[in-house]
């Protein structure tokens, strides 16, 4: 189960800081049986402030199916892409002590999960 960085996650994410590149955070997301979705969704909601307050927004958000390329079985019950302005500003938000009280709404509802920091924009379409 995969729900926080490992020390040495966070500190490798942190250390590659540089407060000039907008990063892209991946979300890929299982939910607790039973109410974790609800769960979940307190935490997205209350986000919302926080994101705004660092520049942040969530440009994507949705369910998942099974996979096309990949294992048959579905792995994620839902995904979403989050554009910071920065590693700083993501740094700075999950640090803020309003931030810290409502990721305990993250942790109740996540059997597991992936953040995935990606670099450069997305395509245009």
């Amino acid at each position: 189960m995969h729900v926080d960085p490992t020390p040495e996650q966070a500190q490798s994410f942190a250390s590659t800081a540089n407060g000039a590149e907008p990063v892209f955070m991946l979300n890929l997301l299982r939910f607790n049986e039973g109410s974790g979705a609800e769960a979940y969704m307190r935490y997205a909601a209350a986000t919302r402030e926080h994101l705004a307050r660092v520049g942040g927004e969530l440009l994507w958000a949705g369910s998942c199916d099974e996979a096309l390329i990949g294992p048959q079985a579905r792995e994620w019950d839902a995904a979403a892409i989050v554009r910071y302005p920065s590693r700083e500003a993501f740094l700075a938000m999950v640090a803020d002590p309003g931030y810290l009280e409502i990721a305990a709404d993250r942790r109740a509802g996540l059997a597991d999960s992936r953040l995935i920091p990606c670099a450069g924009a997305p395509a245009a379409g």
